[in-house]
């Protein structure tokens, strides 16, 4: 018999007993950051741009030169040369006088505005007519208007996106410190279990949850260590057990955790470390099982694959944000549901859903924990709380998205 603690208990338990640390951290190249945690603030130490410059392509002006110009009486400036793009610009503007630019090209000192070429004319012999009035500022970029030196950039725990490596290539950051992804191994036992590649005889089953999991690692940010699936042997998964804490931040055992004669996994557990909790009151996934071995948090999940995959995504999720020291926001939908639910097992129940007329409606998926293909094409899941019996008919539901 499980002694089983609540969802909200089991969570805090193992964020409780494994905080982050600061110290983990790597360096890495900006053309790989894309997506890692940002380690240290980021703060510029230039300007950025590094010059004042022109927005279009036309002619650089001291714009009171065109005040009250009009397409029927232009100001006519003299053409004193061209700034080169890449280059600085050589020549100083004076008053009656206007240097041709290129958008992104070096304004000239003493020019305050751009006049774009549209509204311009060559009259020949260097003489350039303007015929729209311009303000000082026009069609210009000024030195720091991006970025300023001492500016923050970018916070620490920061998840970088494309554009923030735009702002690190724009700052002249090479490489940048990122926190170190968790590494997690995946385990996965049982007698019955072959590869997914091989073709199951009756009373084998090939192993859902090493692919399914792994995945669901990757997509939160972590790197996966798989070692492969092991008989209901305790000896055998001790010994697979000791070596993935070596080599891991996280460890989960897939299968083994009910409170069977051949589950072995708490045992093992205990016989390495520490046993925190065995039992959550869900369904599925109630037989998982929460380890620490050498301060390394071990999960086991339940065999059967869905209730495996709602324990990686409500618990295991969350502490490898909270290592990386990024707690992802979970996006959610606001629908009712289309049918009645009942729910009377005094525990949290986790439903897969399937969203509807414009996200609208959630349709329940019904299926049992070990039918995988209830999860298939499922766009999140709603859950019902131990202390109701039920949802009613368009009673109003908040779907979490998968991703």
């Amino acid at each position: 018999m499980l002694k089983v603690i609540s969802p909200e208990d089991a969570l805090q338990v193992i964020l409780d007993r494994f905080p982050p640390c600061s110290r983990r951290f790597d360096s890495v190249g900006i053309g790989n950051a894309c997506g890692r945690v940002l380690n240290t603030d980021i703060v510029a130490v230039e300007f950025v741009p590094g010059y004042n410059r022109s927005t279009v392509d036309g002619y650089a002006v001291i714009a009171s030169d065109t005040f009250g110009c009009t397409s029927a009486s232009p100001a006519l400036l003299t053409l004193a040369g061209e700034v080169l793009m890449g280059k600085a610009a050589k020549r100083r503007i004076v008053a009656g006088t206007c240097i041709a630019v290129s958008t992104g090209g070096d304004l000239p000192d003493g020019a305050d505005a751009v006049v774009m070429q549209e509204y311009t004319e060559e009259y020949g012999n260097n003489l350039i007519g303007i015929s729209v009035s311009v303000a000082p500022g026009n069609s210009i970029i000024f030195k720091g208007d991006d970025l300023m030196p001492g500016d923050k950039i970018l916070a620490a725990g920061t998840l970088l996106a494309p554009h923030d490596i735009g702002i690190l290539s724009a700052l002249g950051y090479d490489k940048v410190g990122v926190r170190r992804r968790p590494v997690v191994g995946v385990i996965s036992t049982g007698d019955e279990l072959v590869a997914t590649t091989s073709v199951p005889q009756r009373g084998q089953v090939r192993d859902v949850n090493t692919p399914m999991i792994a995945a669901a690692i990757r997509s939160f940010g972590a790197v996966v260590k798989r070692f492969g699936i092991i008989e209901d042997d305790k000896a055998a998964l001790q010994m697979t057990l000791a070596q993935a804490v070596d080599e891991c931040d996280i460890v989960l055992i897939s299968g083994g955790s009910s409170a069977g004669t051949r589950d072995v996994t708490a045992r093992v557990i205990e016989n390495l470390g520490a046993l925190l909790f065995h039992g959550i009151a869900m369904k599925p996934g109630k037989p998982t099982i929460l380890g620490d071995i050498s301060g390394k948090p071990v999960f086991g999940l339940p065999g059967h694959p869905v209730a495996a995959y709602f324990v990686t995504e409500l618990f295991v999720r969350p502490l490898i944000d909270q290592l990386m020291g990024y707690p992802q926001k979970r996006r959610t939908v606001a629908a009712r549901i289309c049918e009645a639910v009942s729910s009377n097992h005094g525990r949290a129940e986790y439903i897969a859903v399937v969203l509807e007329d414009d996200d609208k409606v959630a349709r329940p998926i019904r299926g049992k924990s070990g039918l995988i293909a209830s999860l298939a094409n499922s766009d999140g899941y709603i859950c019902i709380p131990r202390d109701l019996e039920g949802l009613s008919k368009d009673a109003e539901v908040s779907v979490i998205l998968w991703a």
